[in-house]
């Protein structure tokens, strides 16, 4: 956007907000629903990782049925501990998959080599690589082609497309019942048969690029973003009803969404506002807008839950929120010309993996230093990139949420 067009918008946001004032091991437990403490050792050059306690029966009381207890009742991302591997993750071949959308390929990279090994044909139009909810499926979401395509993670092979309409972005219930494909083009949320994508349900939207969502601690409801709109929707996972909507102040153009590892607050990255929106969840109010960066984009925790990195495409940076003082602390500013958009953390948090969505190559990160480690061109357009395998007992879908 151009500088008069920022400024302005940045006006528009402090407008409304003084009115409002208001991230090699034994397998942890087969089962996520088995609450027993993880005992997986850490993997060589993993850091060392800790069992993890037994959730406790007041904190699961008001649970969606079905959903796997959580490992800490302040921590939403406990379980995604280096060296918290669940079976089907543990034997995983580790891989970088990068869907390059203008390109109809995916580019997989060595994260040890930092070298592309191979470049697949992928359909018409790829835009994410999203682990299932149990963790033995790697989606390629095909959006124009109209087809999902499925990854073996243990040898990294690609299968047949399945038929799926407009798949976007892909997420699953808390309880692994249903995938649900957030089809932008239908303005509309497809909830489906996890395992071969038949549609069961779909729930009209009312908004412009539904795309992104993030579910509350207790899997009762998530909130998902409306691109074009510039609005939030709250919907009732198990009801499959929208329960709230919300439509962000000035010319709001949000994108990822991300809940607060005690699951109070949640962020959303705004690509014209330049910066996160901080919500609260449950009554769906804007709390304060915090400026992070130009194309605000991307939204990863680190693994040890006390950071958020801030992809932000326009300024070709990352930000670095503290979620305990909701500060961005620092913001590696990547060298040359670089448009830092999806990804992911590496498995023991080192690495923060992006694509550069419009330079044609991906982005590795020391997430010590903020140094960048390697620039890996791919094709055209890349986006959202999946580091696998990743620490967790199952996902929600994305490029990796994982709990």
């Amino acid at each position: 956007m151009t500088a008069a067009r920022r400024t302005g918008s940045q006006a528009a946001v402090a407008a409304a907000l003084t009115v409002l004032t208001a991230c090699t091991s034994a397998p942890a437990p087969a089962d996520p629903r088995d609450t027993r403490p993880a005992t997986s050792q850490p993997a060589a050059a993993q850091p060392a990782a800790t069992a993890a306690p037994v959730p406790s029966v007041a904190a699961v009381r008001n649970l969606l049925p079905g959903m796997p207890p959580p490992v800490d009742p302040a921590d939403v991302y406990a379980a995604d501990r280096p060296g918290h591997f669940a079976p089907a993750a543990a034997h995983a071949r580790p891989l970088v998959y990068v869907p390059n959308y203008g390109s109809d390929t995916v580019s997989v990279i060595d994260p040890r080599t930092y070298r592309v090994i191979r470049t697949v044909p992928a359909g018409h139009g790829p835009q994410h690589v999203v682990p299932a909810w149990d963790l033995r499926t790697l989606w390629v979401n095909d959006t124009t082609g109209n087809t999902m395509i499925r990854i073996d993670p243990v040898t990294g092979a690609f299968g047949k497309p399945v038929p799926v309409g407009d798949p976007y972005n892909l997420y699953f219930t808390p309880d692994g019942r249903y995938a649900m494909v957030m089809a932008e083009r239908r303005r509309a949320i497809v909830f489906s048969e996890p395992q071969t994508m038949a549609p069961t349900h779909v729930l009209p939207v009312g908004c412009a690029g539904v795309n992104h969502a993030d579910f509350s601690a207790d899997g009762r409801y998530f909130i998902a973003t409306c691109e074009f709109s510039g609005e939030l929707i709250k919907v009732d996972t198990a009801a499959q009803r929208i329960a709230g909507r919300l439509h962000l102040p000035g010319h709001a153009m949000p994108q990822d969404i991300k809940v607060s590892p005690d699951g109070q607050t949640w962020y959303v990255a705004d690509m014209q506002t330049s910066g996160l929106w901080v919500i609260d969840g449950d009554r769906l109010a804007v709390r304060t807008f915090i400026p992070t960066g130009d194309g605000a984009h991307g939204l990863y925790p680190s693994r040890d839950s006390h950071y958020l990195y801030i992809a932000n495409r326009g300024a070709g940076s990352v930000s670095v929120l503290d979620f305990h003082s909701r500060q961005v602390v620092t913001t590696w500013r990547l060298p040359g010309h670089a448009s830092p958009d999806m990804g992911g953390v590496s498995a023991d948090g080192h690495v923060l993996w992006l694509s550069g969505r419009h330079d044609h190559e991906v982005y590795a990160i020391d997430t010590t230093t903020g140094h960048l480690i390697a620039r890996i061109p791919v094709g055209t357009e890349p986006h959202g990139l999946c580091v696998w395998p990743q620490p967790g007992r199952y996902s929600l879908g994305h490029t990796g949420i994982l709990r």
